[in-house]
């Protein structure tokens, strides 16, 4: 459901501290989300969105409501980023530095995203089970220690071979010469 063209009036002057006079109209639309239920059982309190925009089509106003939802996903993903993954971790010197520490963040949270077929899901005492297809990042990054026995090796395995002319073995072995009695000891320093 949503208003268009609705004129709130501003009820504090925080914004508009030193501004002499009428506070001001603003024109945008006001969209109430409403749901049918909750999932602990909890009774459903509308969400009011607000948007600058007037003027709007159904699927302006959807798309609107579905980036609200959406922002959820996004302050996890930064999140998950942050503790799990450490991207605010180092402190690093150079902006490039920075750059590349971010693109390895964001390469191993695409690698927790495309493993969750191939993890099961390790959840602890209080998470209720997830599908392999909804498992989140955190717990596949759970799973993941154990998915690493089960992966083929892309190397070949080793050759066997002579060790190369610095091998130790295969030098010969340095002649030994007896300790004279009383060679290996070392006088006491005299302190002065």
């Amino acid at each position: 459901m949503a208003w268009d063209r609705i004129h709130p009036r501003l009820t504090t002057r925080s914004a508009w501290i030193d501004h002499d006079g009428e506070l001001p109209l603003i024109e945008g639309t006001l969209i109430r989300l409403q749901v049918d239920h909750l999932p602990g059982g909890g009774d459903p309190l509308p969400v009011w969105l607000w948007s600058s925009r007037t003027g709007m089509t159904g699927e302006d106003v959807d798309l609107r409501w579905q980036a609200f939802l959406r922002r959820f996903d996004l302050e996890h993903t930064f999140r998950l980023a942050k503790q799990t993954l450490g991207w605010t971790r180092p402190k690093l010197r150079t902006p490039e530095a920075a750059d590349r520490w971010t693109w390895l963040v964001i390469t191993a949270h695409t690698q927790l995203r495309l493993g969750r077929p191939l993890v099961e899901d390790l959840r602890r005492p209080w998470e209720r089970p997830a599908e392999p297809a909804r498992l989140t990042p955190a717990r596949v990054r759970r799973g993941f220690r154990n998915l690493r026995a089960t992966l083929p090796c892309p190397a070949r395995a080793p050759k066997l071979t002579r060790p190369g002319p610095g091998s130790a073995w295969l030098q010969e072995p340095t002649a030994r010469h007896p300790l004279r009695r009383g060679q290996n000891r070392q006088t006491p320093r005299e302190h002065h």
